[in-house]
C-alpha cells in the first residue's frame, strides 16, 4: 500500500511502501540495525564525555571516529558504511536541535531532549540509505550488504529516489520510505476563497458550510477495545529483568494494532477533506493554530483525538502540491473580532459561548463561523468570494 508522507522541505516528498521480508533478509536487517544502534550509543557516550570535559564534538569529528571504530572492530566493518554514516548525521541533527532549544531558553516541555541511548528491546529498527547505498533491480530493493527486499508496489514512483528509509513499525511490519522530487499537479482555477478555523467540537469550521470537517471521534470509538488490551498488559507486566510472557506480547501487539487503525482513519479522513478544499478553492486562509496548550486543559482527550495538527499539515501539503494560495493567519483576536465590521469585543468570549454577537453592527453568527470569515479578512481575501454573496450583503445570513 502506497502512503504519501510529509513533504521534505520545499521540493521533496516521501512515498512509503510495504516490504515482504524473508527470514534471511530479516536476520541481515536486524544485524545491520544492531551495528547502527551501537554507533548511535557510542556517539551518545562520546558526546557526553567531551561535553563534560569542556570540549566540542561535532558530526565531522564523529565521522572520523566512525572510521576508527570500523578499523578496530571487524564485526562493525562487515556492515554497510552508508547507514552507519547516516545515523551519525541523525545524531548530529538531533543534538543540534536540542542545543538550539536550550540556547533559545524554551520551556522544558517544548525543548527537544538530548539524544539518549537506544535500548535493544525498545528501539524500533530504522536504517537510512543514500543513493550509493541502495539500488532498485527488477522491482526489488537491494541494500548495501547483500540485503534484498521485495517491495509491494501499488504504483510507480514518479521519479528516481534520492534516498530510502527502511523501518519497522510497532506491529512488526517493515516499510521502505523513498524520497523523490515533489511532483506539482496544478488543478483548474475556481476563483473562490475559503477561511479555515480549527476547533475541538469540529476539527475544522470553514466559511463554506459544505466543507466543514466534523469530529469523527475515532479514538473514542476504539477506547473500549484499547482499554481491554491495556488491562491485559497491566496484569501481565513482567518484573524488571524478566522476559515478557507470550500473553503480554500478544496484548501489546493488539494495543499497537488499535493505535495504528486510529491513526490511519484520521489520516484518511483529513486527507480526503484537504483534497476537497484544494479542489474547490484557489485561495485558502488557515488559522496558524498550535494546539499544544490544550494538552493541559480539560479538553485534552478530545483535542488529542481531533488531531488538529495532522489536519493542518495535510491541508498545507495538499495546497503546496496543487499550487494553491494558502496563507497562515495569526490566531490572536480572531474570536473577538467581527468579520462583518471589524469591531472588537470588549471581553474575551468564554468557551461555553458558542454564538458571536457584535455590539456595533448587530451581526449574529456561530462563533466558529465568524472566526473562519475573520481568517479571510486577515489574509486579505474577499469574503464574498468564499460565501458566494454580494459584498454589500450581510454575512450573518450565511452563518447557519
Amino acid at each position: 500500500m502506497k502512503v504519501p508522507q510529509e513533504v521534505e522541505g520545499a521540493g521533496y516528498v516521501r512515498y512509503a511502501f510495504r516490504l515482504r521480508v524473508s527470514s534471511t533478509a530479516l536476520a541481515l536487517l536486524l544485524a545491520e540495525w544492531d551495528r547502527c544502534r551501537w554507533v548511535w550509543n557510542q556517539c551518545v557516550a562520546v558526546s557526553k564525555a567531551v561535553h563534560k570535559a569542556g570540549g566540542k564534538c561535532g558530526p565531522a569529528a564523529l565521522d572520523r571516529m566512525l572510521t576508527g571504530w570500523r578499523a578496530e572492530h571487524e564485526w562493525l566493518r562487515s556492515g554497510g558504511s552508508v547507514p552507519q554514516q547516516q545515523i551519525v548525521r541523525d545524531f548530529g541533527r538531533s543534538r543540534a536541535k536540542a542545543w538550539k532549544d536550550t540556547k533559545a531558553r524554551l520551556p522544558m516541555r517544548q525543548r527537544a531532549g538530548m539524544p539518549k541511548f537506544k535500548k535493544k528491546a525498545l528501539a524500533d529498527p530504522t536504517l537510512n540509505y543514500t543513493r550509493r547505498g541502495f539500488r532498485l533491480r527488477d522491482g526489488r530493493l537491494c541494500l548495501a550488504g547483500g540485503v534484498v527486499l521485495t517491495v509491494v508496489w501499488s504504483r510507480e514512483l514518479p521519479d528516481e529516489p534520492s534516498s530510502v528509509r527502511v523501518h519497522r513499525d510497532s506491529l512488526g511490519h517493515w516499510y521502505a520510505s523513498f524520497v523523490v522530487p515533489a511532483q506539482i499537479e496544478p488543478l483548474p482555477r475556481t476563483g473562490a476563497a475559503i477561511g479555515v478555523d480549527w476547533g475541538v467540537k469540529e476539527i475544522a469550521t470553514t466559511s463554506s458550510d459544505a466543507h466543514d470537517l466534523p469530529h469523527p471521534e475515532y479514538g473514542k470509538s476504539a477506547a473500549g477495545k484499547l482499554a481491554r488490551y491495556q488491562r491485559m498488559m497491566a496484569r501481565r507486566k513482567p518484573e524488571r529483568g524478566h522476559v515478557a510472557s507470550k500473553g503480554y506480547r500478544r496484548a501489546k501487539q493488539g494495543a499497537a494494532r488499535v493505535h495504528k487503525k486510529i491513526a490511519r482513519q484520521r489520516q484518511d479522513a483529513t486527507r480526503k477533506w484537504a483534497k476537497r478544499i484544494t479542489r474547490d478553492f484557489d485561495r485558502i486562509a488557515v488559522e496558524d493554530f498550535r494546539p499544544r496548550f490544550l494538552a493541559s486543559s480539560t479538553m485534552a482527550r478530545k483535542a488529542a483525538d481531533a488531531a488538529v495538527s495532522a489536519a493542518k499539515h495535510e491541508l498545507i501539503t495538499m495546497a503546496r502540491k496543487h499550487t494553491r494560495d494558502l496563507r497562515l493567519v495569526h490566531p490572536a483576536h480572531t474570536t473577538t473580532d467581527c468579520a462583518r465590521c471589524g469591531a472588537r469585543a470588549k471581553h474575551a468570549l468564554q468557551l461555553s459561548e458558542r454564538t458571536y454577537t457584535c455590539t456595533v453592527c448587530g451581526a449574529v453568527s456561530p462563533r466558529d463561523k465568524n472566526s473562519a470569515r475573520m481568517m479571510l479578512v486577515r489574509a486579505g481575501l474577499d469574503p464574498a468570494g468564499a460565501d458566494r454573496v454580494r459584498p454589500d450583503r450581510s454575512l450573518s445570513g450565511r452563518a447557519a
